[in-house]
């Protein structure tokens, strides 16, 4: 690798963390807008004038989750969702063009692995996808990963389309190319391991009419506005609910006397104890209590490669008050 190529990865590296970080945050504070939006639309219903600022402040939810997930895919700190590249190459020919698709099977030899400085060498899915549009200037063409960099107009794009791909292959073990030149089209190569076995079957969703119980449910969530909220929507659903503010607070909980059915944990809380590390404590303690989690971002400790592990159910923030009634009841008859 040579410095140029270690200077850039560096670089991508550090914004990816401090693009996780701020994602994170923001996804608390999201979690308690959308949740808190749909209490007032509901007491609101009869009056057009405030059911219609609601629906405002709603869809201004939604498109700020859509930007911490965009954020997080470039990070590295989701499931993944691959998708998005062929919409770059669609913009880059707006008097229409020709988009070519490619598969194939490649092997990466040593030669071309150490030129790289980012791919070990072994065999690869490869997926190309290849445009006839204006291209990439050569100045820039060194930038297009990076997050919220564009050269579309204002309201013709956030900048996060090729940024998103970039964490998605990273993430995957993978490696990504971009070949480009002004006035001749662009072409971009994704490198991906091959598989050993089948992929995960993806998750079910399903509708809910907020449906409750009588069970009596521990949330631990550092963040006090969000554990306050979630909290008041779990007794709402009928449940009995206990909190904690970090996992020395939850095993206090735990190795106490309280009927417990249910561990509704963070992922990312202060402490050398996280929310996977209290889960395997509390089952030793209570092999019978039912694991739930929820994170402003996901990170190695539940995710390998992009998959959740095998039994994990995990509520991604932010989450609406119907996702949070059908995993505590998905996740209770677990």
């Amino acid at each position: 690798m040579s410095l140029v190529q270690l200077r850039q990865a560096q670089k991508m590296e550090a914004v990816g963390q401090l693009t996780g970080g701020v994602a994170h945050d923001l996804n608390n504070i999201l979690t308690v807008i959308m949740g808190t939006i749909e209490i007032l639309a509901e007491s609101v219903a009869d009056r057009p004038e405030l059911v219609a600022i609601t629906s405002l402040i709603n869809e201004a939810v939604t498109r700020g989750s859509d930007l911490t997930e965009r954020l997080l895919a470039f990070a590295r700190k989701q499931p993944l969702q691959p998708r998005n590249l062929a919409l770059n190459a669609r913009d880059a020919m707006p008097d229409g063009g020709t988009l070519i698709i490619e598969t194939s099977n490649v092997v990466v030899d040593e030669t071309y692995a150490d030129m790289s400085g980012d791919v070990a060498a072994g065999s690869y899915g490869m997926v190309a996808v290849s445009d006839s549009g204006h291209g990439i200037p050569a100045d820039i063409l060194n930038h297009v990963f990076e997050p919220f960099f564009t050269t579309k107009d204002v309201d013709k794009g956030s900048g996060l389309g090729l940024s998103m791909v970039y964490g998605f292959v990273k993430q995957s073990n993978g490696h990504i190319k971009i070949y480009s030149q002004e006035g001749h089209g662009t072409t971009v190569r994704i490198y991906l391991p091959q598989a050993i076995s089948a992929a995960p079957p993806a998750e079910l969703v399903t509708t809910s009419n907020f449906v409750g119980g009588d069970e009596t449910i521990l949330v631990v969530e550092d963040d006090n506005l969000v554990r306050t909220f979630v909290l008041g929507q779990i007794k709402s659903f009928g449940y009995a609910a206990l909190a904690a503010v970090n996992a020395a607070e939850a095993m206090a909980v735990i190795n106490g006397p309280q009927k417990i059915d249910l561990l509704f944990t963070d992922m990312i809380m202060p402490g050398s104890m996280n929310g996977r590390r209290l889960a395997d404590a509390a089952l030793q303690r209570r092999p019978a209590l039912k694991i739930l989690f929820t994170s402003g971002y996901s990170n190695e400790v539940i995710i390998h490669h992009g998959h959740l592990d095998a039994g994990v159910l995990l509520l991604a923030k932010p989450y609406g008050k119907a996702d949070l009634a059908r995993m505590l009841r998905t996740a209770l008859a677990a």
